[in-house]
């Protein structure tokens, strides 16, 4: 039987648009895309026809498909001799479990290429205009999870050492966590007021953002209810706006 291949596609950040020419080439040649909750869905329309769209989104608390079930969805379709495009929002390799589906398809032998994509890591703080480094503000970004299933609190393990780091810390899937992630920063010596943006990553050209410091953190975001989801910025950059 005719083996497949699997692109798994980074769709980048937000607009449709941000997808790179390789992945919309992918995009435009497949017989089948997988393809996750944080996308454009405008992305769907580049799919030939007789493509089939198969949803596999998972949010905090709703999944529709197990990581275990993708995998095997990625293995059924390309060992019917499927071009398959594996679409996930951002970057598959940061935080995307991309890695994961790789290990799944590299052992059932079946072909496939990783298709970078832009992360929102990189591309939310750019929408509020913050950059995640700055010459003589920044000289390193660090992305954490904000969301471990793997510790007890949630918390992504070595907080202390990202404390002293002088660097831009970018928390992804930490909203939820956002009041411990700064109390635990504190807690572990980072300045009270050090700056930090919580920027929401549903719009692009104006995204909701609440600038503040470590201290303020918690309260700030317990005035009102803040869209979701939103990545953390802690550094001095933080408090920069290169954008109107």
């Amino acid at each position: 039987m005719k083996k497949g291949f699997v692109y798994i596609v980074g769709a980048g950040c937000a607009e449709a648009d941000l997808i790179t020419v390789r992945g919309l080439h992918c995009l435009q040649k497949c017989d089948s895309v997988v393809y996750d909750d944080l996308i454009d869905k405008a992305l769907l329309e580049e799919v030939p026809t007789k493509a089939e769209k198969l949803y596999v989104g998972k949010r905090s608390g709703q999944h529709s498909c197990s990581q275990e079930k993708i995998n095997q969805l990625l293995i059924q379709k390309a060992s019917e001799g499927q071009i398959v495009v594996r679409l996930k929002g951002g970057d598959p390799f940061v935080f995307g479990r991309g890695g994961e589906e790789m290990l799944a398809l590299q052992k059932a032998g079946i072909p496939f290429e990783e298709v970078p994509g832009i992360s929102s890591a990189i591309a939310v703080p750019a929408f509020a205009g913050i950059p995640v480094t700055h010459r003589g503000v920044s000289q390193s970004v660090h992305i954490i999870t904000g969301h471990s299933a793997l510790s007890c609190d949630g918390l992504a393990a070595g907080m202390e050492p990202l404390a002293s780091l002088p660097g831009t810390l970018v928390f992804l899937m930490g909203l939820e966590n956002a009041k411990f992630i700064a109390e635990k920063l504190i807690q572990e010596g980072k300045p009270e007021e050090t700056p930090v943006a919580v920027i929401s990553a549903r719009a692009s050209h104006h995204p909701v953002t609440l600038r503040t410091t470590l201290n303020h953190l918690g309260s700030r975001l317990e005035e009102g209810k803040f869209p979701g989801p939103a990545l953390i910025v802690v550094g001095e950059v933080a408090k920069m706006k290169l954008l109107d």
